[in-house]
């Protein structure tokens, strides 16, 4: 009988650890299969490493790539974790180049945190896969709501809960200091002066409780590619603080679950940590000091108890949320993903799968389609664009000189050697 495979298709860090994750749930016995798609946020082995999950094999492609990879069709399952115009792109040119093949993998799509904005946008990218995960209830009833609305068969949604939601229960410890963890965000809030107010009041809460471990948990690297873009690392801000950083702020790196297990309280803005914290039971404060307001996504947590301030925070507040709001953004959930595997169960059951069908064709939205499509290497019928010649074969590495080649590889090299380098010395900590 030969191997049962299951594939991820990502273009992040944070997408990887959603793909692979889900792919872990719903098919724990599988080969797993990782496809990195060539681009700006392809993560690095670092990233990779810091998440945790190893696949058996991966590759480094570009999106016309997968039409003909014959690895990819012959895989049970396949998890789209991708930005929301790629997973179209391929829905379509997939669609168009496995027709009227027995075999062709189960096709999962989905949203790597909480859907706070462009719900409609993102839901109607990932229409016409066979199965759209929503990572909760509340999800679910707007989903399936859309999809019955635009004529997509709202059957095609399946709730879980996000895939990353681990851990032990909080319980508090005597044998460490309490710790205060703020976990950052790479643009919220955007702008360096916004960011480097944010910092002062995370070192001006350290000075206020030296008693406490402040930890500044880091997303990445500076100069490192995320699912959203850091202009401005918190790694180098910290060194234009109005007074010294005090020494119970400390920069971290690695997986969040392992800082999670020894924090006390968790803060955000608006982070996808705030529900990995409140999933085991620890105090979760979502930050007002920069209003609630749906360009900093905190609006999502406006029915959780769980909006505080700085001066609360510093008053001692420690905010557990409403348990009805908690059941409907699927935390605590016992096993949330046995939907999901019934459904690719009931799918595999059925016989030969149906053709895939986006919802966004060349009859129904030709425009808009065509420009996705272009914009990831298809022309409208799903096939890859020539390749112009004299273009193909540059490998990561030369793709990257040529990138910052001449008077650009010289101001990227001192910034590294004058500001990064020594940051990164003074706290070796991280």
């Amino acid at each position: 009988m030969p191997s049962r495979r299951i594939a991820v298709l990502a273009d992040s860090d944070t997408r990887w650890k959603w793909g692979a994750s889900v792919a872990r749930e719903i098919a724990p016995q599988h080969a797993l299969d990782a496809y990195f798609l060539r681009g700006r946020t392809t993560p690095t082995e670092r990233q990779l490493a810091e998440i945790g999950i190893a696949p058996d094999t991966k590759r480094e492609v570009s999106a016309a790539e997968l039409v003909d990879d014959e690895e990819l069709v012959g895989a049970d399952i396949a998890v789209m974790a991708l930005a929301g115009g790629t997973t179209l792109a391929l829905t379509h040119s997939l669609g168009a180049a496995w027709e009227g093949r027995e075999q062709r993998p189960i096709t999962v799509t989905g949203y790597v945190g909480v859907v706070y904005e462009k719900m409609v946008d993102g839901l109607m990218t990932r229409a016409g896969t066979d199965i759209v995960l929503a990572n909760s209830a509340y999800d679910a009833r707007r989903f399936r709501s859309a999809f019955a609305g635009v004529g997509v068969d709202p059957a095609s949604v399946v709730e879980c809960a996000l895939p990353f939601l681990g851990g032990e229960p909080y319980q508090p410890s005597v044998d460490r200091p309490f710790t205060l963890t703020f976990a950052v965000q790479p643009s919220v809030p955007k702008g360096a002066e916004s960011r480097l107010r944010l910092l002062e009041r995370v070192a001006a809460h350290a000075r206020r409780h030296p008693d406490r471990l402040v930890l500044l948990k880091l997303r990445s690297l500076p100069g490192e590619r995320t699912t959203h873009v850091e202009t401005s690392p918190y790694q180098l801000l910290i060194e234009k603080l109005t007074e010294p950083a005090p020494a119970n702020l400390q920069l971290v790196y690695g997986n969040m679950g392992e800082v999670l297990d020894r924090t006390d309280l968790l803060v955000t803005v608006s982070s996808t940590a705030a529900l990995e914290s409140m999933h085991r039971r620890i105090p979760t404060a979502i930050l007002t000091d920069f209003g609630v307001r749906e360009a900093h996504g905190n609006h999502y947590f406006v029915d959780s108890g769980c909006l505080a301030s700085w001066d609360e925070i510093d008053a001692g507040v420690l905010p557990q949320p409403d348990p009805v709001w908690v059941a409907e953004q699927g935390i605590g959930k016992s096993d949330p993903y046995a939907a999901a595997r019934s459904r690719v169960a009931a799918l595999c059951a059925a016989g030969p799968l149906p053709p895939l069908r986006p919802y966004y064709t060349p009859e129904r939205a030709g425009m808009y389609l065509g420009d996705l499509l272009q914009r990831n290497g298809f022309d409208e019928r799903g096939r890859p664009l020539p390749t112009p010649a004299g273009a193909a074969g540059p490998g990561p590495l030369k793709s990257a000189v040529r990138r910052v080649s001449g008077r650009g590889a010289k101001k990227l090299y001192r910034f590294g050697y004058q500001r990064v380098a020594p940051t990164l010395r003074r706290w070796g900590a991280v």
